[in-house]
């Protein structure tokens, strides 16, 4: 079942009523006004906070990590800041661990070889929809080592940033992806948190640990396997703020009605495992995959292309 995406973004109080999540807005009397129609907890995928006079009950913490539901709190800039998961989802979760853990160093250097030539490969199918060239991207993918020791996902995507420049930023010489950067970043940087505490989620109900990466070694970064694994997934991301890009060229904020396209990801078709499917959906063959690569009962982790 694809999962829903709720996001609030107004002064509301959250509370749990009979395994539904219950949105109401708190009266001057005292009274609380029921606003809408209660959300079954089993529906939700990811819950997104945004406005700082929102309040919750203790029971709502409780029941999302009961139904494995990500939550993520945006802070006074509307970015999102925090990423809340649950300890224990998955009952085969200590031999998993135990699997995950043990991987060795040529195996895991495999995994972010197969991670790398799909990026790469998806971020030319970007490049070919806007009407860029891609063949050099397509030969640098075919050419990714084991760990891609030469580096070619960072040469891939200086090439790719720069190619898409004249989209992005017609009136500069060259867009810069950055965290902190101007437009479209902002747009890039809210569409990738999104992305990732999808693959956060899928990974913990695959009974993985989303800090012990393949590649990603950040001592400080609670979410390095999910930001291995978001890597062939930020073409995905990519192109819809492109597409949000050339419809509203003048618009350079992050409005509701752009949040609520980007919030749309989760439920993008995408094409994997020779099938169509919601990208929530998607990334749960990805996350299971891994799984049996860790336990060594498959080679490749099933990722998304691009069609």
């Amino acid at each position: 079942m694809i999962k829903r995406t709720i996001y609030v973004g107004n002064p509301l109080h959250l509370s749990i009523s009979n395994e539904q999540l219950v949105l109401t807005v708190p009266h001057a009397k005292g009274m609380d006004k029921l606003i809408g129609n209660t959300i079954p907890l089993e529906d939700i995928g990811i819950l997104m906070l945004d406005h700082n006079q929102i309040t919750l009950s203790h029971a709502v913490l409780q029941k999302m990590a009961s139904f494995n539901i990500a939550f993520i709190v945006c802070n006074e800039s509307h970015h999102p800041v925090s990423l809340q998961l649950p300890l224990a989802t998955n009952t085969l979760q200590t031999e998993r661990f135990k699997y995950q853990i043990e991987a060795s160093v040529p195996l895991k250097k495999q995994l972010w070889q197969q991670t790398v030539k799909t990026k790469i490969r998806n971020q030319a199918f970007v490049l070919n929809k806007y009407g860029f060239s891609s063949s050099s991207m397509l030969q640098w993918a075919n050419d990714v080592n084991s760990g891609d020791t030469m580096n070619l996902e960072g040469r891939a995507a200086a090439f790719y940033w720069k190619s898409l420049s004249p989209l992005l930023v017609p009136n500069q010489t060259l867009f810069t992806r950055d965290r902190e950067g101007m437009y479209p970043n902002n747009l890039l940087n809210y569409a990738y948190a999104i992305i990732r505490a999808t693959v956060a989620r899928a990974l913990v109900a695959s009974g993985l640990l989303p800090t012990l990466g393949i590649h990603h070694k950040n001592k400080y970064n609670a979410y390095c396997l999910a930001d291995d694994m978001m890597e062939p997934y930020r073409a995905f991301a990519d192109d819809l703020v492109f597409s949000i890009v050339n419809k509203n060229p003048t618009e350079q904020e992050l409005t509701k009605e752009i949040k609520s396209q980007l919030l749309s990801l989760p439920a993008a078709d995408i094409f994997i495992d020779k099938q169509r499917s919601p990208l929530m959906v998607g990334l749960q063959k990805t996350t299971s995959s891994l799984v049996k690569c860790y336990m060594g009962d498959r080679k490749n982790i099933l990722y998304p292309e691009l069609l």
